[in-house]
């Protein structure tokens, strides 16, 4: 078995920085772990590929949506992403998770601590704030699923988990 890269243990180092508990993947190039959000657990993967000098997180957590409800959440997660400079929004229709995954591609093959960090931050935020829309999806009444507005939903501030820094008691903690 070969020691993990440069890159990966970059990450790793940058996970240590911040004191979030991880575990490498024994023979391959991904560090994983899990935090818990303002509204739901998020299972979280880095993967690094060294050929590409780039680095994927993927922030993921279980959502079950009946098939009525599929296109309503899909195009949820496609509105969502319009408003997204970074990262991307998916339905993983087999595992039933939200999945948000964002990539970077590094200048040297010590990726940055402080991108990784924000990436990983990101990832959570992300999957955070998009659960409490896909509940409302998934809990609509089947008679009120064509009145939903989701467009109209995606404003709604009332939903949106704290900002970081605005309460004493809104940090993500590791699990």
């Amino acid at each position: 078995m070969r020691p993990p890269s440069i890159q990966l243990t970059s990450v790793a180092d940058a996970f240590n920085e911040q004191g979030w508990a991880h575990e490498i993947i024994e023979g391959r190039e991904v560090l994983t772990t899990a935090f818990e959000a303002h509204h739901t657990r998020v299972q979280l993967f880095a993967q690094v590929f060294t050929q590409l000098n780039s680095l994927t997180i993927v922030g993921e957590t279980a959502l079950e949506i009946d098939e009525l409800r599929q296109p309503f959440l899909l195009e949820l997660l496609h509105r969502a992403n319009k408003q997204m400079n970074l990262g991307g929004l998916e339905y993983d229709l087999d595992r039933q998770r939200v999945v948000f995954r964002i990539t970077n591609i590094f200048e040297r093959e010590k990726f940055d601590k402080d991108i990784v960090s924000t990436m990983v931050h990101c990832s959570i935020a992300e999957v955070d704030r998009i659960i409490p829309f896909c509940t409302i999806v998934q809990q609509t009444a089947e008679d009120l699923l064509e009145d939903l507005s989701l467009e109209r939903l995606l404003m709604r501030q009332d939903l949106l988990p704290p900002v970081p820094g605005d309460e004493d008691d809104d940090e993500i903690s590791r699990i």
